[in-house]
Formats: C-alpha cells, sequence, structure tokens
C-alpha cells in the first residue's frame, strides 16, 4: 500500500513538472486526462532509458560520464511523452470530444429527442400516417373521402403532437397550392379548435403568475375558454372597473416541448444546409433560427405586450378605419398572462357568410388588411409576422380586429427603403431597379450574374404582374426560385416579410376570393411610395443630407488645397499600411512563427546528422564521444520543434494555445 502511494506522490510531482514544460514546448494547452496520460509515458519511459544507456545504479568510478546523460535522458524521456500528445491531437484534436458534463447532457438531450421522435411516430401510426410515412401510399392520390379521412387523420396527429406542430399545419392551412384543398381546410380549424387544457392547471398558472386569488383580480371570470390556440388559451372576464376583457393563459409546460421540438427543427435545417445546395441556397439555418426566436417570443407574452404598443401606435393601424389593436392591461399581465380589451366578432376565417348578410365590402376589408400589413413593412418597420385568418376577427361594427402579435417582424431602414423601391420598380414595372433593390435586400454571393437575374425577375414581372393575370400562392413560390436558383441568401427578417404576404394571400382569399392583391400593391405603392418624390418630401430629404454633408463640406476647400500644394511641390504621396489589421497580423505571425520552427527544426535535424556522422571527437565514455552526445541532443530539440509544428496544424480552429 506503502509502494502505490509513493508512486502516486512521485506522479503528482512529475506531472507538476512535466504539464508546464510540455506545454510550453508545444505552445498550445492541453486537458488534464492528456497531461496524466503524457506524464505517466514520460516517467515510465525515464527509468529503462536511463538503465539502458550508462547502467544500473549506483553509479561510480567509471560510470562518472553518467552526469553528462541526464540532460539526455530527460528530454528523451519527456519526448516519449510529447509524441504521444501529438498524437493524440492529430487523432482526437482537442474540442472535437465533448466535456463529461457536456457528454451527460448531450446524452440526456439525444434520450430526450430520441422519446420525442418515437412518441411523433406513435401519435402518427395511431390515427392512420403509418402507410404515407413509409411511402406506401402518397397524398393527393385518394378519392374525396379518403382526402377528407387523410385531413381529419393530419389535424388529430398534429394537435396531440403539440404546439410546434400546431402552429406547420397553421402555415400549411394557408398553402392550398402544395397540399389538397380539403386538408388546408381541415387544418385551418386547428387555428382556434385546438384541445383545450383543463381549468385546474389554467388556474394555477393565474394564481401564480398574478400573486392572488382570482376574484381579488377580477369581478368575473369565465372557467370554459373562448378559444384554445396552439400557444395559449383565452378566457373571458370582467375588471372590477366594469371593463369587459379576455385573459390570454400560456399552456402549462409546454415551454419545455417547444425547446425540444425547436431543437429538432434546428438539427434537420443543419443538416440540410450541409448536405443540400437548395439548403445553403435558401440560408435554412438562419430561417431555422428565426423560427425559433420567433416562437421563443411566443412564450414571453411580455414581449407580445410591447409589440401591442408598437403596432397600436404605427401609421398603419393609426390611420386606417378599419382595422384596430385591443387595448392593453399592463396591470393585469404578466410573462404567462395577458389581459386585453374584449373585441366582440367572429374569427375572419368563418366571416364570408356574416359579411354579405351584413352588406360589407369584402374588397374594402380585403384591401385594408393587405395595406396595413404593406404599411407595416414598408413604412412603420414592425409587421405582424403570422396574419393567418384565426388571428383576425370581423369585428361587430365591420371592422377587422388585429390579435396574436406575439410574433412579429422588424426591418431596420435600409431593408424598409429597399422594399419600398422593389414595390416601386413593380408598379413601374422596371426589372432592372426591382433586380437592384431585390440585391439589397437578400445576402448576395461574391459572383452572381446579374444579367440572368434580371432576364428571371423581368420574367417573374410578366408572368405574375402583368395586367389581368390572376395572382396565386405560385406568385412566392417563383420567387423563392428566383433566390435559391441564383444562390442569394435570405435573411430571417425578410423570409419572415415573404412569409407573411404569402399567409396573408390566403387570409384574404377567404372573404375576398377575387381579391387582385397585383393590383393592391400597385395602388399602395403609388400612394404611400411615391410620397417620397413629393416636393415637402424631398425638400425634408435634402435638409437632412445636407445637414449630414456640411461638416465635411466645410473640412473639405482646406483639405483640397493642401493636396493641391504637396502635388505642386513634388511632396504629394500615398502611404498604404499594410497588415493594418489585427486579424491579418495575426494571422501572418502564427504562419511566419511556424515556418521558424520548421527551418530551426530542420536545421538542428541536419547538424545532428552531421554530428552523428562525424569520426573522432573527445570521448565521454568508452562508445560515445562528445560529437555523438551533442548530436542526439540537437536530434531531441529537432523532435520537439517539429512536434510543435505539428501539433499546431493538427489543432483544430478556434482552440485556445498557451
Amino acid at each position: 500500500m506503502d509502494v502505490v502511494v509513493l508512486r502516486l506522490v512521485n506522479l503528482v510531482v512529475f506531472m507538476m513538472i512535466f504539464v508546464p514544460i510540455s506545454q510550453r514546448l508545444l505552445g498550445v494547452r492541453f486537458g488534464f486526462g492528456r497531461l496524466a496520460v503524457g506524464a505517466l509515458i514520460t516517467l515510465s519511459v525515464s527509468g529503462p532509458l536511463a538503465i539502458a544507456m550508462i547502467g544500473t545504479p549506483p553509479w561510480t568510478g567509471s560510470n562518472g560520464a553518467a552526469i553528462a546523460f541526464m540532460a539526455l535522458i530527460a528530454l528523451c524521456s519527456m519526448l516519449a511523452g510529447l509524441v504521444f500528445l501529438v498524437l493524440a491531437e492529430a487523432l482526437v484534436p482537442t474540442g472535437s470530444l465533448p466535456r463529461a458534463r457536456d457528454l451527460r447532457r448531450d446524452l440526456s438531450g439525444r434520450i430526450a429527442r430520441t422519446r420525442r421522435y418515437l412518441q411523433i411516430l406513435r401519435i402518427a401510426i395511431k390515427h392512420g400516417l403509418g402507410p404515407y410515412l413509409r411511402g406506401r401510399r402518397r397524398p393527393g392520390r385518394e378519392n374525396a373521402a379518403g382526402q377528407a379521412e387523410l385531413a381529419r387523420s393530419l389535424r388529430l396527429a398534429l394537435d396531440e403532437a403539440g404546439v410546434t406542430f400546431v402552429k406547420l399545419g397553421q402555415v400549411l392551412s394557408t398553402r392550398s397550392d402544395i397540399i389538397p384543398a380539403a386538408v388546408a381546410d381541415e387544418l385551418s380549424r386547428l387555428q382556434d379548435q385546438v384541445t383545450a387544457a383543463p381549468w385546474p392547471e389554467i388556474e394555477q398558472v393565474l394564481t401564480e403568475e398574478l400573486g392572488g386569488p382570482l376574484d381579488q383580480l377580477y369581478a368575473e371570470f369565465d372557467p370554459e375558454p373562448l378559444a384554445a390556440a396552439s400557444v395559449a388559451q383565452v378566457y373571458t372576464a370582467r375588471l372590477h372597473t366594469s371593463d369587459d376583457v379576455v385573459v390570454k393563459v400560456q399552456r402549462p409546460g409546454i415551454a419545455g416541448v417547444v425547446d425540444r421540438d425547436l431543437d429538432i427543427v434546428r438539427r434537420l435545417a443543419r443538416l440540410l444546409e450541409r448536405n443540400t445546395d437548395w439548403g445553403r441556397g435558401m440560408g435554412v439555418r438562419a430561417l431555422a433560427d428565426g423560427f425559433a426566436d420567433a416562437m421563443r417570443e411566443e412564450l414571453d407574452f411580455t414581449v407580445e405586450a410591447g409589440n401591442m404598443t408598437t403596432v397600436a401606435a404605427g401609421r398603419s393601424v393609426a390611420a386606417s378605419n378599419d382595422l384596430v389593436v385591443p387595448r392593453l392591461y399592463p396591470e393585469r399581465s404578466t410573462r404567462r398572462v395577458l389581459t386585453m380589451q374584449r373585441l366582440d366578432g367572429m374569427g375572419l376565417g368563418n366571416a364570408g357568410q356574416a359579411i354579405a348578410d351584413r352588406g360589407l365590402d369584402p374588397a374594402r376589408l380585403g384591401r385594408a388588411l393587405f395595406e396595413c400589413l404593406l404599411g407595416q413593412v414598408a413604412i412603420d418597420g414592425v409587421f405582424h409576422a403570422d396574419p393567418h385568418p384565426g388571428n383576425f376577427l370581423l369585428l361587430t361594427d365591420g371592422r377587422i380586429g388585429m390579435l396574436d402579435l406575439g410574433s412579429v417582424g422588424r426591418l431596420d431602414p435600409a431593408t424598409r427603403e429597399a422594399l419600398q423601391r422593389f414595390l416601386l420598380a413593380i408598379d413601374h414595372g422596371d426589372p432592372v431597379s426591382a433586380t437592384d433593390a431585390l440585391l439589397e435586400i437578400v445576402y448576395r454571393p461574391d459572383v452572381i450574374d446579374e444579367r440572368a437575374l434580371e432576364r428571371s425577375v423581368g420574367q417573374f414581372m410578366t408572368r405574375h404582374l402583368a395586367a389581368g393575370v390572376t395572382l396565386g400562392p405560385a406568385m412566392f413560390n417563383d420567387l423563392f426560385k428566383i433566390i435559391t436558383s441564383h444562390e442569394l441568401g435570405v435573411p430571417p427578417e425578410v423570409a419572415a416579410v415573404f412569409r407573411a404576404l404569402a399567409t396573408i394571400e390566403g387570409t384574404i382569399s377567404r372573404i375576398s376570393p377575387s381579391f387582385d392583391l397585383v393590383a393592391a400593391s400597385r395602388q399602395f405603392a403609388s400612394a404611400h411610395v411615391t410620397d417620397r418624390l413629393a416636393p415637402d418630401a424631398l425638400r425634408r430629404t435634402a435638409t437632412e443630407e445636407l445637414v449630414t454633408l456640411l461638416p465635411m463640406l466645410r473640412r473639405l476647400p482646406r483639405r483640397i488645397d493642401r493636396i493641391a500644394a504637396a502635388a505642386e511641390s513634388g511632396r504629394l504621396g500615398v502611404n498604404v499600411r499594410l497588415f493594418a489589421d489585427e486579424r491579418d497580423r495575426r494571422h501572418f505571425t502564427g504562419l511566419l512563427h511556424q515556418a521558424l520552427l520548421a527551418v530551426l527544426g530542420a536545421t538542428a535535424g541536419i547538424m545532428a546528422v552531421l554530428l552523428l556522422g562525424t569520426p573522432g571527437g573527445p570521448k565521454v565514455t568508452a562508445s560515445m564521444t562528445l560529437f555523438q552526445l551533442l548530436g542526439y541532443n540537437l536530434l531531441v530539440i529537432c523532435a520537439v520543434l517539429v512536434l510543435r509544428v505539428l501539433v499546431l496544424i493538427f489543432r483544430l480552429p478556434g482552440t485556445r494555445s498557451s
């Protein structure tokens, strides 16, 4: 037992010496496990190596030259540990394997994802979707009764799978161009007919979030949900001030399920972007990240509260007499509870007959809805990112109420200006200007054939924007095909714009199937975008630009005079600083460092070979000369330098060096 303890103490002491020396020699840091193995190898080699070179102790008399070999033995023993570290770095680079803590977390995540995969598969098989998953049957080839049964099974499966898949069903319900109309109609029921959570669970959420019993917070509260959506359930209530309100309560326990599902979506997006050309062209990873961010925003009702205030104060809603955003009650609103003004009406998706019975103009309502969204996109910069029919109400007074602002898109001023120019180019039928504006909206590759892109945009405008052409969902598909075929990247906020426009097209078609979105877009461009060309707007823009340029203009004459004087006297020169960027200097220094190490290592190796091959010289031992001893030391130094270069090559990019 004492021997084992002594060996452990020796190993610990030796590691205290080996760790700093090895990391200093190789110039990088290693994990504790690798350093421990390297130290153990060095310690194991040193004893046999010493016996082989200078014999067994004690060293006396004729073995007095053993002292000269101690440095060589130490270097050779250290070399064995360094070789192990470099080989380990070459085979399993640092950072390629997760840490033990991360490994446990990743393993638990894999188990949770596997359970989720199996759960989704079980739900699909339970509702009769197994043959479609195995490829034995294809949707769309059934008769009317078969399509109706498929649609019902798909709706029930998505409903049971949870919030993320309910959102997927809501998006698909507006895309009748890619799924059968019967399936789209059935999936539209997901927008307001999701299975409700039990009242005791909802009551517990309300009590925890608002900090008190309901009878003290509300004068009346109906436990029957007015609507059950994918993220929350809505209830009617009355405040002690006699105001009728609706209370939006987040469904309990959905945060963990959403995080797990979003992790699955992101992993699939990374796989598509890595393995497919269209995935890289569309930037599906960025799109998945944008979708995940939007979903997480929907889970935080304080974000929706801020969105309601921002959208209500925007020009597009404030200037419209046909749209209204409910008033917020912030004192009764938290992260999972939202209390807002109650709007009396019915869902817009089922309001077609009500519009006809009341004598309302569906085209006027559709135009108001479309122009409001375009105004939010092109002018306000904050727009409703999920405008499906379930998020709008036809009110009793004929107006449209805008609900569920948990998911909004935001555009910076430069992107809004580019979108305005794009709309103006569409109105004028100018493919060149439309192409220039489109290139400012999307991410452009390093090399692009702009003339081919202009022809594609011109063909797109001729096909979908000519007079008398009926707009359909294929318009947005063709626009995305142009973007992907020319390898243009779509920023997440711009993708949200396209998705919102495609969704609003499906929403408007519910109340006004003959609504002309092309004419409405051109009318909007003529009425709003060209306002920038009005004399007052031009004067205001010129004044703002002049104020910005005035300091530069005041300095410009002096600078021109200095340049002219320097040129006249022959003192004009141009000073260009090479490697002005710190990243360039660091990269070049690293390359020069490795090159110098390689040269020094090669030089030491050549000198070692020459010394080992040189006959004669002073005798250190009976079998070794001083030249050979120096040669062996130089050979070890050459090996250390070469190992340092190799470990820097094998080290993964971004891994920190010492």
